[in-house]
């Protein structure tokens, strides 16, 4: 959470200081260095470092967000799969009281870890309620069908509860690679690249000063939407607990 602020915030620091000490550097320079052809170069390179950073940001924000519909997505397969499990398990009869009710604890679990009481950050999605969720298949083979009927609701049972652990340590391993830290770090340069000659082609004004700070801003708030949509579970746009409280609304236990 803490990288959600200073990442973007030091962002905005290096773009502005960059632009700052352009201003201060470029009348410190020969003249020649600045003028003519040395002018047109400077130019032509800033121009291709801002496209670079163009597509590189763009790409950033499409993968970040696309990680969050996947994330998205995926929950609310979770919670279908969670309510399929449930109902197979309601129709094979009472002897599955016991593997229902640890199925909603555990959802209740993942619920109460992922979407904390006061909107706090996730405490972990999958410590503990992995476990329980894990073991909901080995119980489901130890059921001991008398009816061809309940042999085809324990067939399904074992492989809804397989798929929910499968997609489960697909949904953490996702988590933990979601923002490419490389590309970020080779942005911010270029962002500091490109800020630097903005300022050595201006002379410090109030309007300058604002546009500067403005684009700063700008990139910053960027950044911080990148970082955020990375982080499903935590920050403004976490997702929405909507799929799994309806789910806990329909299974017994």
């Amino acid at each position: 959470m803490l990288n959600n602020v200073v990442v973007p915030g030091a962002v905005f620091a290096v773009a502005v200081g960059a632009a700052l000490f352009g201003a201060t550097l470029g009348p410190r320079l020969p003249k020649d260095h600045l003028s003519g052809d040395s002018r047109d170069v400077i130019k032509l390179v800033l121009g291709l470092v801002a496209t670079m950073s163009a597509l590189v940001l763009g790409l950033l924000i499409a993968s970040s967000k696309s990680f969050y519909d996947t994330q998205s997505a995926e929950l609310q397969t979770q919670c279908v799969n969670i309510v399929r499990l449930d109902d197979a398990l309601a129709e094979y009869g009472p002897e599955t009281r016991d593997v229902r009710a640890r199925l909603r604890q555990g959802v209740e679990q993942a619920y109460r870890n992922a979407w904390p009481e006061g909107g706090g950050p996730a405490i972990s999605i999958g410590a503990g309620a992995a476990a329980q969720v894990a073991s909901l298949a080995r119980l489901a083979r130890a059921l001991s069908p008398q009816t061809e009927r309940q042999r085809q609701l324990q067939s399904e049972a074992v492989t809804v509860a397989s798929a929910i652990g499968s997609a489960r340590l697909l949904m953490l391993q996702q988590v933990g690679n979601a923002l490419s830290w490389p590309l970020l770090t080779i942005l911010v340069f270029w962002i500091a690249v490109l800020f630097l000659g903005f300022g050595l082609f201006t002379r410090l004004n109030a309007t300058v000063t604002t546009a500067l700070v403005v684009g700063g801003l700008s990139v910053a708030s960027a950044i911080f939407l990148i970082l955020q949509m990375s982080m499903p579970y935590a920050g403004l746009v976490r997702l929405s607990p909507a799929p799994i409280i309806a789910a806990l609304a329909q299974i017994g236990g």
